[in-house]
């Protein structure tokens, strides 16, 4: 699998987020290019600890249970996401892309890049687990925009 923390891989997916343009549409789900966009790089933030999310535990507990399914199998389209992550205006593309990419970037300065260890959902992560989410919710969202 390719790697978030890697220069070349994680190049790769900036083009592709470059690639993203006002005429690129859903092939499924409910968002607009700049609301996946907006999307993405709010849940990218959990990871620098500079995006909150609040998990009931129920929930927790259910993201603990799963945790292993999701991150070893492709994401299913149209999954719930937390409400932290739903973004319903409209915004600008290029800016919104811009905020992409230097969220998404951070990751080639490797595994310090990643401020907590403990994400609100899942639990207790890895930087393997980290990898993982990252690179599938990114490659998920830019396959639902063809790109």
């Amino acid at each position: 699998m390719s790697s978030i923390f890697n220069k070349s891989d994680n190049d790769a997916i900036i083009a592709r987020i470059n690639s993203l343009t006002t005429e690129s549409k859903a092939l499924w789900g409910k968002m607009t290019v700049d609301q996946m966009c907006k999307h993405c790089t709010s849940a990218i933030n959990v990871a620098f600890d500079k995006q909150d999310v609040k998990v009931n535990f129920l929930m927790r507990f259910l993201g603990k249970t799963l945790k292993s399914k999701v991150f070893n199998s492709e994401f299913k389209k149209n999954s719930p996401t937390a409400k932290e992550f739903v973004f319903t205006n409209q915004y600008d593309l290029e800016i919104a892309k811009k905020e992409f990419i230097e969220s998404f970037s951070q990751f080639a300065q490797g595994h310090q890049a990643i401020k907590i260890m403990d994400h609100p959902f899942w639990g207790k992560m890895t930087y393997e687990d980290w990898d993982k989410l990252m690179w599938k919710h990114v490659d998920h969202h830019l396959k639902q925009f063809g790109v």
